[in-house]
């Protein structure tokens, strides 16, 4: 079986069993795809036992390494709560490892009270039986190549290697919703990811600007969230047809305003958007200073025109390190693909870096605002 060790669900007080359901219904949907399992919490533990010949361990092993909430797992052997049962299962469970290893250390965590041996004295009962078992492999206490860990629980002993670590965070659907604004970049995927480990369900929403962007283009955000949906879950994309309000834009406003302007009726559309699906908050991949309209000036000019946070869990990184997550989470490859978003149609030679905001009321002002985003939105589709 599997044993998901929670994460920082075990400092919440009273409402830690809503914690602990919603993490066990994620753990039950990603496990899903890879047979019959039975889910269950006992201990500050998510018990992950396969049902019948059709569940494939080691695949739902892989899946439940992307699951919010999860602070480690382990692949683990269970048997009956007596220091020879527990030997015996370490020696035949473990064959493998021992037949790789040059050393091993075995630790021994006694959460039943109840059993006879303190946890030292387990393990030194389990190690030396081992040794005795496979002589080759020397114990070593500082270093060894091989931890064998026993476990003994309310229901039974458990045992199993060194933990693999978990993705951490809060379970998804925990702490709300929220829009995230995702374009084919680095930054804005990295970013969704990045609220979603605080149990953020995501809304997934892209502006596309036809014929000015590509088919290509849209395939590319597309196949961005298909990779988020490991740590995320569902990402059906709400895509926004944005070219008209990019032409009006382009047609009735001044050139250094173009960026600013555009964001704002991202901002306006994507509040529409919250609204409906209940979102709390939209989500932006905006990291201080890296472009000319993520200045603390513009960044204010562009979230002047709504009424609800704006998620920016990027700010403070660099791009070395945005960079390092998309990695980590196989976006990167995907995002540098060469194919424009609408983010870059119309750029202007010389953005406006520190707007006053009379002057940005006064840039848009030709535009019927109301009118452009209502049509907008009318106009979502969802891919």
């Amino acid at each position: 079986m599997i044993l998901c060790k929670l994460g920082e669900i075990v400092l919440k007080g009273q409402n830690k069993r809503y914690f602990t359901r919603k993490l066990e219904a994620n753990v039950q949907r990603q496990v899903a795809a890879h047979g019959h399992f039975k889910i269950y919490t006992v201990q500050s533990t998510i018990y992950v036992e396969p049902q019948g010949e059709n569940a494939n361990i080691a695949t739902a092993f892989d899946a439940l390494q992307k699951v919010f909430g999860i602070s480690s797992l382990s692949r683990a052997a269970a048997c009956e709560k007596t220091p020879e049962a527990i030997l015996e299962l370490a020696k035949i469970y473990l064959k493998d490892d021992f037949s790789k290893a040059k050393s091993f250390k075995v630790e021994s965590k006694r959460a039943d009270k109840r059993f006879p041996m303190g946890s030292i004295e387990l393990s030194q009962f389990v190690g030396g039986g081992l040794a005795e078992t496979y002589p080759d492999v020397k114990v070593d206490v500082h270093t060894p190549e091989l931890l064998v860990n026993v476990e003994v629980r309310d229901y039974k002993a458990y045992v199993h290697t060194a933990a693999v670590r978990g993705a951490g965070g809060m379970p998804i659907g925990s702490n709300g919703r929220a829009v995230s604004l995702l374009s084919g970049g680095i930054d804005s995927p990295v970013a969704t990811y990045m609220i979603a480990k605080r149990g953020i369900a995501i809304v997934p929403v892209h502006f596309f600007s036809f014929p000015y962007t590509s088919e290509q283009a849209k395939q590319k955000v597309l196949t961005l969230a298909k990779k988020l949906e490991p740590y995320c879950g569902d990402m059906r994309v709400e895509m926004v047809p944005f070219t008209k309000i990019q032409e009006e834009i382009r047609k009735h406003c001044p050139e250094e305003y173009f960026t600013i302007i555009m964001r704002r009726f991202m901002m306006h559309i994507s509040e529409k958007i919250a609204q409906k699906h209940g979102a709390g908050a939209l989500v932006t991949g905006e990291s201080l200073g890296q472009v000319a309209s993520q200045t603390m000036e513009a960044m204010h000019a562009t979230q002047d025109c709504i009424s609800i946070p704006v998620l920016q869990p990027v700010i403070g990184l660099d791009k070395e390190e945005i960079v390092q997550i998309a990695r980590k989470i196989d976006t990167f490859e995907t995002s540098i693909l060469p194919f424009e978003d609408c983010c870059t149609v119309f750029t202007p030679r010389n953005p406006k870096t520190r707007p006053k905001m009379d002057e940005v009321y006064r840039a848009e002002g030709k535009l019927d605002i109301e009118a452009l985003v209502e049509e907008a939105v009318l106009g979502i589709t969802e891919a």
